[in-house]
């Protein structure tokens, strides 16, 4: 499978309305990398995680550290939650495009009945200049029909402001640790069809990661083994349809595999990467260098017009 061609993202984006159209076209062509793909810097982990996440890297502890990374880095978007975007963006408005996070929790509770409420929304996100609205939509969750109806409101309001919508599609639940885990195959894939069919316009996974042990829990054919790593990845690229996909990293992890995986990402299809604590722990100077390691990865895998 290769990275969707200029020619492709573009007749995709066709089929959409205009303001939707016209936003995409911004994240996909005007900033960033540019050529179709997407580089996302999402900086909403204080919620999800706490500030644990800033000790690596004190600078970062300070939201504006990660905004002007994204500006001067040159990112397709910064992704975060109110209070920051209305505290920090207007620093940074036409410098950088905003994805406002428009649900959110702790992970203070355990996961195992997952729900992230509305916090914002979509009409904030217009007021705030943003170019897309993000949603995390937990699959499997024993309270998903309350997550499906929030979604849908947020979903019907994208459709009427003319605003995109990216669904960060997470597995959780007891009975997706049952079936291999939350990042299992299975539990990726579903994730990746689930959020399509609610209809994100681009939908951020995790990384699928095989395991064979855990693997034996999953439904068939999942539980059959024989995938690869870049497999899996390929087959929830598809699985999410005309939805663009991009995935993440999660935890910092070496240089050498983050690359790596970016190549990965993109070889299977993916729009681009999403890329969090493994470039905000980063010193200043460092985080610049693997950022533009990332780009020229993406740009290089991006199937020409023929």
């Amino acid at each position: 499978m290769e990275v969707k061609s200029i020619t492709e993202q573009k007749s995709l984006l066709e089929t959409l309305a205009p303001g939707k159209r016209a936003r995409l076209h911004r994240l996909l062509f005007e900033f960033g990398p540019g050529n179709g793909t997407l580089m996302l810097l999402p900086i909403d982990q204080g919620i999800e995680h706490g500030p644990r996440d800033f000790f690596p890297n004190p600078a970062s502890k300070d939201p504006d550290y990660q905004f002007r990374l994204a500006a001067e880095g040159g990112y397709s978007a910064i992704a975060c939650q109110i209070g920051m975007a209305t505290k920090y963006y207007p620093d940074y408005a036409g410098a950088v495009p905003l994805i406002l996070k428009v649900n959110g929790k702790t992970d203070i509770p355990p996961s195992e009945r997952a729900l992230s409420t509305c916090n914002a929304s979509v009409e904030d996100a217009v007021k705030l200049g943003a170019d897309a609205v993000g949603y995390t939509l937990y699959v499997g969750s024993p309270r998903q029909d309350e997550d499906l109806v929030q979604l849908r409101r947020v979903r019907e309001d994208c459709d009427r402001f003319g605003m995109p919508l990216v669904v960060w599609s997470y597995p959780r639940g007891e009975a997706v640790a049952a079936k291999g885990g939350q990042n299992s195959f299975y539990a990726i894939d579903y994730a990746a069809r689930m959020a399509m069919e609610m209809g994100a316009d681009i939908v951020k996974l995790n990384m699928p990661k095989i395991d064979p042990e855990k693997d034996k829990d999953s439904p068939a054919p999942y539980n059959e083994g024989g995938f690869s790593q870049d497999e899996a990845i390929a087959h929830c690229v598809e699985s999410a349809g005309r939805s663009l996909v991009v995935l993440s990293g999660g935890s910092k992890i070496d240089d050498d595999a983050l690359l790596e995986q970016t190549r990965g990402i993109m070889q299977a299809g993916g729009s681009g990467v999403i890329y969090g604590r493994n470039v905000w722990q980063r010193e200043w100077t460092e985080a610049l260098e693997i950022i533009a390691q990332i780009k020229e990865i993406m740009l290089s895998s991006v199937h020409r017009i023929p």
